[in-house]
């Protein structure tokens, strides 16, 4: 029995004044995947440039298969506990923090690889019509992570960009959830890994409420935005200090809404997690 904390993220009023990507998921970064898997994840890969991350630098990062990246070594956490204070995993950027499970026939696999976005050289993750736990792909997502090189601005300076096209499910049937729908539902977001200092964490509005990241929801991740294009949020990253954009102005209800939310108690079956070399 684990314990649900609600946290609610801090919302920095930071304007990004990057330029936005029209294209909601790109194509490429898929020369490694993950494999059919369940909790998975991979092993270290080359960014293919620096990132400085709340002053740690890294070269590498890790793929886990619940919709995720982690610095530093590879985690294969499930359950959204959330990405705020309480979150005491590793250096963390999620798209779409969840019970992603792609065993089923019929869901794709998450892939990932080096290319370029935005001009720029890139590191991409991308989630192209995943399913959820158990093996369940009657609902499926598609989502993206690319990071950005952007050390034209500085040592270590890169860029996030979360991309979603698609949003049909919110959880995995273990997590209390019915149909990929309700219970624990999931997260969106970044974490520095550290505790929660302040200044370190942030989650996307709607995170961790049931019926509101999913396509026609009340706050659907495929219409959100923090820079003028829907289903796109930017995030820059300048001397290790992440700056989340303003939200637009349909997503100041979904923040309200999300501090409705009432954390309880749940059971699970454990699950190990496996790491692919891939």
């Amino acid at each position: 029995m684990r314990l649900k904390h609600l946290v609610l993220g801090t919302a920095l009023a930071f304007l990004s004044a990057q330029a936005s990507i029209a294209a909601p998921i790109a194509s490429g970064f898929d020369s490694g995947s993950l494999g059919a898997c369940d909790d998975c994840f991979s092993n270290a890969h080359a960014l293919g440039f620096s990132a400085n991350f709340f002053g740690t630098t890294y070269s590498d990062i890790y793929i886990s298969n619940n919709g995720y990246l982690t610095f530093g070594s590879g985690q294969g956490d499930y359950t959204p506990d959330g990405l705020g204070a309480a979150y005491a995993g590793l250096p963390i950027i999620a798209a779409f923090f969840g019970d992603v499970d792609t065993r089923g026939a019929g869901s794709a696999l998450a892939t990932f690889g080096t290319g370029t976005y935005a001009g720029r050289a890139a590191f991409g993750a991308t989630w192209d019509g995943v399913g959820y736990y158990d093996s369940a792909t009657d609902k499926l997502n598609n989502f993206q992570i690319v990071l950005t090189d952007r050390s034209d601005t500085g040592a270590g300076n890169f860029d996030i960009y979360l991309n979603y096209a698609q949003i049909q499910w919110e959880t995995g049937n273990a997590d209390d959830g019915q149909g990929g729908l309700g219970g624990f539902s999931a997260s969106a977001g970044f974490n520095a890994g550290t505790g929660g200092q302040p200044g370190t964490f942030f989650e996307i509005p709607g995170s961790r409420t049931p019926g509101s990241f999913v396509d026609g929801g009340t706050a659907p991740l495929i219409n959100a935005t923090n820079n003028g294009t829907p289903g796109q949020f930017l995030f820059t990253v300048r001397n290790g200090v992440v700056a989340p954009a303003v939200p637009e102005p349909a997503t100041w209800a979904m923040m309200i809404a999300g501090f409705g939310l009432v954390g309880g108690a749940m059971r699970r079956r454990p699950r190990v997690n496996v790491s692919f070399a891939a």
